[in-house]
């Protein structure tokens, strides 16, 4: 099925059929990524705007782009661009829609996204904004999720760390609310919780929730979603201190549990060393899963999947 959509800001626009078909579609390129990859997007040209820091992100859309065929120009760091200069996104989007076929882009700014789409004349994708959305690392969490237990109708996911400034936790779960019978388990410190959007459109859905502090709350889930507490979103260095390792897990947690261990990564403490060889650690897994998710999206927006 095509996309209902012709740019991706917000995982908010997402339908249960656009998420199955793009995993479906995800699904498919893996046997052409063993082969070395295909010419879907031959003559196609993406352009990579990366105005906050980004490795897996930014490295996987380029990649993405180069195994369907296709090629990439982009342009890193605000200042390192005209948006430094004072150019708005809107105006940026517009010069750039003349120079690439799709657009990503990552930018610090809650919103840009959308101000970007609205003026673009070529699909555009959101990459990260701020601590707002990041819907391309919801849908690889959802493949991967699928990936490790089969399904996603009737999952338990508990999501640990901070859940207050952490927008890829926020747009997991708010992209796994449109599957049935599922539920969450939120882990956090007090001052890091899980804002009252993504907990109101919980509860207009019916759909079953408990916050706590406890860690061994999450463990009996059936995927986990860790995430680090993040240096760049507080304004108080000594407030990011107390809190930075309210969480550390460890391989002596995961005796003779089954959960998967999720990570948007980069990881900082949150997760020991001693779990990477365990079954459970399935974070690394994910990174493959962002490329596929990202071949299958640009794929599809572009009309060559």
């Amino acid at each position: 099925m095509p996309l209902s959509i012709r740019h991706l800001t917000s995982t908010a626009q997402l339908t249960r059929a656009d998420v199955d078909s793009l995993l479906s579609v995800a699904a498919t390129m893996e046997a052409s990524l063993e082969k070395g990859g295909n010419d879907l997007l031959k003559g196609k040209i993406l352009a990579s705007l990366f105005y906050e820091p980004s490795t897996r992100t930014r490295l996987s859309f380029e990649s993405a782009m180069h195994r369907c065929g296709g090629r990439v120009i982009s342009a890193e760091g605000l200042q390192f661009s005209s948006l430094y200069k004072g150019e708005t996104i809107e105006d940026t989007m517009i010069v750039v829609g003349q120079y690439a076929d799709i657009i990503t882009m990552r930018h610090p700014e809650q919103g840009s996204a959308a101000k970007a789409a609205a003026v673009s004349t070529v699909p555009f994708i959101n990459a990260g904004d701020g601590a707002g959305d990041h819907p391309t690392q919801a849908l690889l969490d959802l493949f991967t999720i699928q990936r490790e237990l089969g399904r996603l109708d009737g999952i338990h996911l508990s999501v640990v760390g901070d859940l207050k400034y952490g927008r890829a936790a926020r747009a997991t779960v708010q992209l796994l609310s449109l599957y049935s019978d599922v539920r969450f388990t939120f882990v956090s410190p007090t001052q890091l919780r899980m804002k009252d959007d993504i907990k109101t459109m919980l509860e207009k859905k019916k759909i079953p929730f408990e916050e706590t502090d406890d860690l061994k709350a999450a463990l009996d889930a059936d995927a986990m979603y860790m995430t680090r507490v993040q240096k760049e979103r507080f304004e108080d260095v000594q407030e990011y201190e107390k809190l930075k390792d309210s969480y550390i897990l460890t391989a002596e947690h995961l005796r003779g549990k089954n959960v998967k261990v999720l990570h948007p990564l980069p990881r900082v403490n949150e997760i020991a060393r001693d779990v990477d060889s365990l079954p459970n650690a399935a974070y690394f897994r994910q990174v493959k899963s962002g490329l596929l998710i990202r071949m299958a999206l640009l794929s599809m927006l572009l009309g060559k999947a």
